[in-house]
């Protein structure tokens, strides 16, 4: 049997792995067209790879936008459990980090290259680079590849898994598309926010460790910490809900507003009655000595000032129509988002191979008998935290199986 892999990244090799060790007399070939095999696990995490999350396998579903119910199969043969005891068995001891994020001891990812490097030279699975596909013949229920130069690999191969990644367009899917694929086009995930009228931007550097962004033109809502920027906003929760919202977000050409709760606190009530139970104690105290739930100072001084709130002015002047002032302040902050910033070597898309076109129980396509699909090709993606590489190697593992 020849199979033939379209794509050297993760799923790729993850698959090209899988498929030896299901059929080791098997004939398996990567095909990269650059000349820089796993380049996207190189730059990932910042160059150490966030390979997995350590959450409860049960919630690995709700770390995906687009796809996580999909992967039911694919995540019962192969969670980020199973994903730690693979990496560990093959020499690659691995960290959890306190947010769950889990990285090889080494903290880099070349860690991670090598391990898949030397499985592969020990499985002996061939390697071609500078090699794009550009379309696949099917040939009965064999397949002929044509490359850019339109140069046809000698032979045929009896099984394909494409796991090319994704497409930042929708011209990149083209010739799957051609096989019958219904394609999702692609938009980008995994994004920051842009505020070039705001003057938040003047506190670049500050993170406030847990606040909740809302997307008022949505019920979308993320958690976590937030990073101010010399651009705008950033840091997990603002990432999460750019993942959630990719597709509005685009729609809109990233012009939107956005909702602050600094405090993280779904109840203006309790809010309310902490900021009373902070005059009563707190009376002579002046507005800018005295910060709530210990936000960062400088944040604090400019909400006061945003909201017209004299620094100077004590706590017990504040009356009903103060804290009203200060509720709002605090839990319905709002900023006007006028673009986005990607991550150019990390870049994550919304979209891809349609799920409809594809057996989720097997990544077999349901348009090509003997094609698989694996990894971000599908319209498939995930927040930050190690589950976009998850999905690699689960869907890789279940394509491999060649089933």
């Amino acid at each position: 049997m020849r199979v033939g892999i379209i794509g050297g990244g993760a799923a790729g090799f993850f698959a090209a792995i899988a498929v030896k060790e299901n059929y080791p007399e098997a004939k398996v070939v990567i095909i990269e067209k650059s000349r820089q095999l796993l380049s996207k696990v190189k730059v990932s995490g910042g160059g150490r790879c966030n390979l997995t999350n350590a959450c409860d396998p049960k919630d690995l579903f709700g770390a995906y936008p687009r796809g996580g119910r999909s992967l039911k199969k694919a995540f019962h043969l192969f969670n980020n459990q199973d994903c730690v005891k693979w990496f560990e068995s093959r020499g690659v001891p691995l960290v959890i980090q306190d947010d769950k994020c889990i990285f090889p001891v080494s903290q880099d990812s070349q860690s991670i290259i090598d391990c898949f490097l030397n499985e592969c030279k020990r499985l002996d699975v061939e390697i071609q680079v500078g090699l794009a596909v550009k379309s696949i013949n099917p040939q009965g229920e064999q397949f002929e590849l044509v490359f850019d130069k339109n140069d046809v690999v000698s032979g045929t191969f009896d099984k394909l898994i494409v796991t090319t990644g994704g497409s930042p367009q929708r011209k990149g899917l083209e010739w799957l598309e051609s096989l019958g694929h219904k394609i999702e086009c692609p938009v980008p995930s995994l994004f920051t926010f842009n505020m070039p009228d705001e003057a938040v931007t003047k506190l670049m550097g500050i993170v406030v460790e847990n606040a909740m962004v809302t997307l008022p033109l949505s019920k979308l809502k993320a958690e976590g910490p937030l990073l101010i920027t010399h651009w705008g906003m950033s840091g997990p929760a603002v990432l999460k809900l750019s993942a959630f919202g990719a597709r509005m977000m685009s729609e809109r050409n990233y012009d939107f507003k956005i909702l602050v709760n600094w405090l993280n606190s779904s109840s203006n009530d309790s809010v309310i009655e902490y900021l009373n139970q902070v005059v009563e104690e707190n009376t002579n105290k002046m507005l800018g000595n005295y910060r709530p739930q210990l936000l960062p100072d400088r944040l604090w001084q400019f909400l006061l000032i945003k909201g017209d709130l004299s620094p100077q002015k004590r706590w017990g002047e504040l009356g009903k129509k103060g804290i009203n002032k200060l509720l709002n302040l605090l839990t319905n902050d709002e900023y006007t988002v006028k673009g986005k910033t990607t991550f150019r070597d990390e870049f994550v898309t919304c979209g891809g191979v349609s799920l409809e076109s594809v057996d989720m129980t097997s990544m077999q396509s349901k348009k090509c008998k003997n094609l698989y699909f694996a990894g971000e090709v599908l319209d498939i993606d995930a927040i930050t935290g190690g589950y976009n590489l998850q999905a690699a190697w689960s869907t890789g593992f279940l394509a491999g199986k060649l089933k």
